[in-house]
């Protein structure tokens, strides 16, 4: 198996030393570059072939938020995972829109951080805990209702989206479908496809803004 690919941005140098050390003690994540900017970053991953970016959110010359967006349309195969010592705002917000697959907050600890990192890399999500909520609680605010947003799915497609909205794995969605993982793995690589969405993180964003899910 080939060792996951990072990309370390943030302008805290300390910082950086720091997650370069954690992410190090695992050999099978390679930090390929590091740097303090976000017009770095994006500089980084034209450069180098990244999979997964740390991206923290308030840096100088070009915030993450921006540099998020930009890094996913010039690499989409490039997961981002912000991670950031400010609470979850608006801004968690504004960062998934722009494509991030996940949100840390930086005291996540060092094995939940490798974890992640993995997760993202394998095209599921990651985000802190309690941070769901107040993403989802923003995102409740002003849904726009829009009965035909799953029209382009299968029935079965939209079952499974319904499914990962709830919060379930390919695997416990395999078993309540009796489906197997490959095949439910099908589904959501098309369902995916067919709403333009990155992964299973933005399948729940989706939802919420479409107005597809019930408050209670």
């Amino acid at each position: 198996m080939n060792p996951v690919r990072v990309l370390l941005a943030d302008d805290q140098d300390l910082l950086r030393g720091a997650l370069r050390t954690v992410l190090g003690a695992d050999p099978l994540l390679d930090v390929v570059d590091e740097v303090g900017d976000g017009r770095a970053a994006i500089e980084a991953v034209r450069s180098h072939r990244i999979d997964v970016v740390l991206m923290d959110i308030r840096m100088p010359l070009l915030d993450g938020v921006r540099a998020t967006e930009e890094i996913t349309r010039l690499s989409p195969a490039t997961k981002v995972l912000v991670l950031t010592t400010f609470d979850a705002d608006e801004l968690v917000v504004a960062a998934i829109r722009a494509g991030a697959s996940g949100y840390l907050t930086k005291d996540t600890r060092p094995a939940a951080l490798c974890r992640a990192v993995h997760d993202v890399a394998a095209g599921t999500s990651a985000l802190a805990p309690g941070v769901a909520a107040k993403v989802v609680g923003l995102l409740r605010r002003s849904p726009r209702t829009d009965a035909r947003a799953l029209d382009v799915l299968t029935p079965r497609e939209a079952e499974v989206f319904g499914l990962i909205v709830t919060g379930m794995s390919n695997a416990e969605i395999g078993a309540r479908l009796y489906l197997t993982q490959n095949t439910v793995k099908t589904h959501v690589r098309a369902l995916l496809m067919k709403l333009g969405l990155r992964d299973r993180v933005h399948v729940v964003i989706y939802a919420y803004e479409h107005g597809l899910v019930h408050r209670g």
